[in-house]
């Protein structure tokens, strides 16, 4: 049974409540270009997604989107920031704090309608604040029209990779779309969901028969296994890239690129080794020219106190995943940038 509590008003209500300011417009087309350059190799640059495992507080979330934008225009030249702004956390059992699009206040009761006029205040800021225009996971298709107008990237979790109305929405989606491989790590899952996006689809979405033209923007995100026992296999060696690079080459998928996720199973959730992660992958970019122009950048988990806490007591500290502080990010970001 459903309880109906809420009725939310539509995207483009919520739209005029909290707009995008004419002049940020064109600071988000001008990102929306530049990332969309790199993944279409167009660009040399190397695209870093890079924040907090979620954003459950909108100060802090700011504080670091600030300092995100004044390091970009030292590595600009070499690398295109783009701040993780996640407000949607997906739960193993379903349970527990959902993200900022559930719950604006953690310590309190969902409240959606002030999450999503929460979530358009805090990209607003950002833009205007940082000049840097932000990446979400796409956690629920059905919201994606309250954020499409703030967002230059969007990701597919590793979860929500194999649904079916992930995939369909991701190929209406006018902008890059990471799809991370599947719990399983299944490679061919993840080409088959990169196909999907990539190919027109008629379907049903919020009431309408829709129909989309395919983005050819869709692509890999590889963020390691779990295996039948739990135990973390992480894929983004330099081995196992280039099978992933195979895989795209038989398959006739438009702009090969992958991203590699440096947290998750590939980490095994042991924050600080992203910093050897990130290394490695960029050594394996110096050693072979066919990794490097396949692999486009990567996921950070990261923000201003590094590791995380279970309740909000300490500022800038993540409450859910262990991230990297902001000291250890911005040596990572300065050496990345010195590598490409």
């Amino acid at each position: 049974m459903f309880e109906k509590q809420i009725k939310i008003p539509e995207p483009e209500e919520i739209k005029a409540m909290v707009p995008l300011p004419e002049n940020l417009k064109k600071i988000k087309a001008e990102r929306d270009s530049l990332i969309t350059d790199v993944i279409t190799g167009n660009s040399k640059k190397l695209l870093v997604i890079v924040g907090p495992c979620s954003a459950h507080e909108p100060d802090p979330v700011l504080d670091y989107v600030e300092r995100l934008g004044r390091l970009n225009e030292a590595v600009s030249e070499k690398i295109v920031l783009v701040p993780r702004i996640y407000t949607n956390k997906p739960r193993t059992k379903g349970v527990g704090y959902k993200g900022m699009f559930s719950q604006p206040d953690p310590t309190k009761s969902e409240d959606i309608l002030k999450g999503i006029l929460t979530i358009r205040k805090l990209n607003v800021r950002a833009i205007e604040a940082s000049g840097l225009s932000a990446a979400d996971e796409m956690l629920y298709p059905a919201n994606y029209d309250y954020l499409d107008d703030l967002l230059s990237y969007v990701a597919v979790g590793a979860r929500s990779s194999e649904n079916q109305l992930h995939r369909l929405v991701a190929s209406g989606i006018d902008g890059p779309v990471g799809i991370k491989n599947p719990m399983s790590g299944s490679v061919l899952v993840m080409l088959n969901s990169i196909y999907a996006a990539q190919s027109p689809q008629v379907f049903k979405l919020n009431g309408w028969q829709v129909k989309t033209g395919g983005n050819p923007l869709a692509h890999a995100i590889l963020r390691g296994a779990v295996d039948s026992y739990g135990n973390d296999i992480p894929n983004f060696h330099y081995e196992t890239v280039m099978q992933v690079a195979e895989g795209y080459a038989q398959s006739g998928l438009a702009n090969p690129a992958i991203i590699i996720d440096s947290n998750h199973s590939n980490s095994g959730k042991k924050f600080r080794q992203q910093i050897r992660i990130c290394e490695e992958v960029m050594q394996n970019r110096i050693y072979d020219k066919d990794f490097k122009n396949i692999v486009k950048g990567f996921m950070i988990e990261s923000f201003i106190e590094e590791g995380n806490q279970k309740e909000d007591v300490v500022y800038g500290k993540s409450i859910t995943d262990p991230c990297l502080s902001w000291e250890d990010t911005k040596r990572l970001i300065l050496d990345i940038a010195e590598k490409v």
